[in-house]
């Protein structure tokens, strides 16, 4: 008894999903009464998730953080996340509010905003009565917070504002899902969409001193892939879109435990035909006619085109037979001149041909003689291997007609074409021409979050960068912060992550030492939903000094920058710059001597010429100001 084998390769095909218009929602009663309920919002650098912080909810609107808007267009024309069906055909026009994971481009971020606020359903005009929690960048610039809260209260009216770390909101929500302890101590391992994170949280609190950050993110592994796969295929530089290789990341890739061993295995060529994924890019079967046809319908074809260029070639014949008799009835005309003793016509005309004397023109007759006959015996014969005599030296040497008669003796016969035909010819598979053949790639595309010099990034990896946070810690604390290794971010969701840290931990370690590593149950939203508990827990009053909430009255007396600390938050870093000592000792200021209460003229100090008493006074105030600075 046989049994069917299945077929080893694996076909798979790009989605090339659309996104639809976000919907426009009502407040829910709940959500207002009795007190505003806050508004909670993941401003990431890839996706935005916005929702209220109610129990059991979840985001409301989830798109890409982007927008697009032409030169010169309306404020509402612009279109926002999911506005846009398609990305590649507006790519040019994407703008972003973020420069890596920071926000710069408050205008667009004013725009998102917008969009949120108007499918939440909010309507108070100029107003938002509703609190907000906002996740920020680790280690968020003090002018970028100071600029998002002026726009959140100085634009929407907000009453409350909290800020938070998405990674360290995560962490928590992570940790009170295994039971409500005490302050927690681990390393957060977070990779979004434009760098990688390293926060070392102490007794609940993030250690902003020793967090460090590596410049290497989602987008930079689908810009690699896209470059991998378009010297491969150079014939579909158009097909290989960043849209498809942001879905290639996410749905076909892994990361290597050993990375270089997995290489190893790669280079079989049952396991390449195994584990290679062959993306099948779209095309269409007008491209190319006669892929699927028959031998005796290909042999048809054949034949009428060999028809169809006879005929050509025999019309092109009659044509130039046709030419080369008008001119040798021409110049016959200008000899019957000579011959009837006219010769001041007869030089007019050789001038006008361009010749020099009788005897020339006798030679172009000749020829020209010639070459008729020639052509006569041609169409006569139906054949053009007869003959190869000189065209007319007035035209040029290479001529249309005589190349296609010389072309038409080197055509088969119809014998020799149905002889050809009816051997065996390798088809054309169209299909497999628009296949993308995705091997090794799959693993080396994720790689370069632990090996960024595989981009030509001259920084550390991941792993590398977390082995450098700990040394700067004791044995003890180092213990107790491998003891909790948390993964987190929507860069985190290849498989394999997991297994691939805790290899490196392990050869990072000490002998027998302990390490537990754990992922994020949900990493790309899962900061949506600790800000969301966090802000259920946390619920603001109409009071200010509340832990992690900045009031309005909070912004108005202590300015943009300031920042009310919570466990998720960041942490306010003092950093002394020291300047460098000046390399030529200041002298001593000089002394001015004025009377109080008048208006001086002149000042004079000693051992100096008397200069006017503004320009003295200025140059006080100048050097008063260096010195305080």
């Amino acid at each position: 008894m046989t049994t069917k084998t299945e077929p080893v390769c694996q076909i798979f095909t790009f989605r090339d999903c659309k996104t639809s218009p976000d919907p426009i929602y009502e407040i829910a009663a709940q959500c207002l009464h009795p007190s505003p309920i806050p508004i909670v919002i993941d401003n990431g650098s890839f996706h935005t998730r916005a929702g209220w912080a109610c129990k059991g909810d979840s985001p409301k609107l989830l798109f890409r953080s982007v927008a697009a808007r032409s030169r010169g267009a309306a404020r509402s024309e612009t279109q926002i996340g999911n506005d846009i069906s398609s990305i590649e055909p507006l790519r040019w026009l994407l703008k972003s509010q973020f420069d890596r994971n920071v926000v710069v481009n408050f205008e667009i971020q004013e725009l998102i905003f917008d969009h949120i606020f108007t499918h939440m359903g909010i309507t108070s005009e100029a107003k938002v009565e509703h609190p907000m929690v906002v996740t920020e960048a680790p280690c968020n610039p003090l002018h970028c917070r100071q600029m998002m809260s002026e726009l959140l209260f100085e634009c929407y009216q907000v009453p409350h504002v909290s800020y938070g770390v998405d990674a360290l909101y995560s962490f928590n929500s992570h940790n009170a899902q295994q039971g409500p302890q005490g302050p927690h101590t681990g390393i957060v391992l977070s990779s979004g969409y434009h760098c990688s994170h390293i926060l070392p949280v102490i007794n609940g609190r993030l250690d902003a001193g020793n967090a460090k950050r590596v410049n290497v993110g989602g987008s930079q592994a689908a810009s690699y892939l896209q470059r991998l796969l378009q010297l491969k295929y150079p014939g579909h530089l158009a097909a290989v879109t960043l849209s498809r290789m942001e879905e290639l990341l996410h749905e076909h890739s892994y990361t290597a435990a050993d990375y270089h061993k997995e290489l190893e295995r790669w280079r079989s060529p049952d396991f390449y035909e195994r584990e290679v994924h062959r993306m099948q890019l779209p095309f269409s079967a007008k491209m190319a006619p006669g892929v699927c046809a028959s031998a005796e319908e290909r042999q048809e074809r054949r034949a009428q085109q060999l028809r169809r260029l006879q005929e050509n070639s025999a019309r092109r014949r009659e044509e130039k037979l046709q030419q080369d008799q008008e001119k040798l009835d021409k110049l016959l005309a200008v000899q019957e001149l000579l011959d009837e003793g006219l010769l001041d016509q007869f030089h007019k005309n050789l001038v006008e041909l361009n010749m020099d004397s009788a005897e020339e023109l006798q030679s172009y007759i000749n020829k020209l003689h010639l070459a008729v006959e020639q052509g006569r015996q041609r169409l006569l014969q139906g054949d053009g291997t007869e003959g190869k005599a000189e065209v007319s030296e007035l035209d040029p040497p290479t001529d249309e007609g005589d190349g296609v008669a010389l072309m038409d003796s080197d055509l088969p016969d119809h014998d020799t074409l149905a002889d050809k035909s009816a051997s065996v010819q390798p088809q054309f598979n169209m299909a497999e021409y628009h296949q993308l053949f995705v091997g090794t790639e799959r693993l080396r595309c994720p790689e370069i979050v632990f090996q960024p010099s595989l981009t030509g990034e001259d920084q550390m990896g991941l792993m590398e960068t977390l082995q450098y946070v700990l040394a700067r810690y004791t044995p003890p604390q180092q213990e107790a912060l491998v003891s909790n290794v948390f993964l987190t971010g929507g860069n985190m969701l290849y498989p394999g992550m997991k297994e691939r840290v805790e290899r490196e931990l392990l050869a990072m370690r000490p002998f027998q030492s302990h390490f537990k590593v754990t992922m994020a149950s949900r990493p790309a939203v899962d900061a949506w939903y600790g800000a969301r508990d966090w802000a259920l827990e946390h619920l603001p009053t109409g009071e200010t000094g509340m832990e992690g909430w900045i009031s309005r009255q909070d912004y108005e007396e202590k300015g943009g920058e300031y920042l009310s600390e919570h466990c998720a938050s960041n942490v306010f870093v003092s950093m002394k710059i020291a300047k460098p000592a000046p390399s030529i000792p200041r002298p001593a200021e000089p002394t001015v001597s004025t009377a109080i209460g008048e208006t001086p003229t002149a000042a004079v100090v000693s051992g100096v010429p008397a200069v006017p008493a503004a320009s003295v006074l200025a140059t006080v105030e100048a050097d008063a100001q260096m010195v305080a600075s």
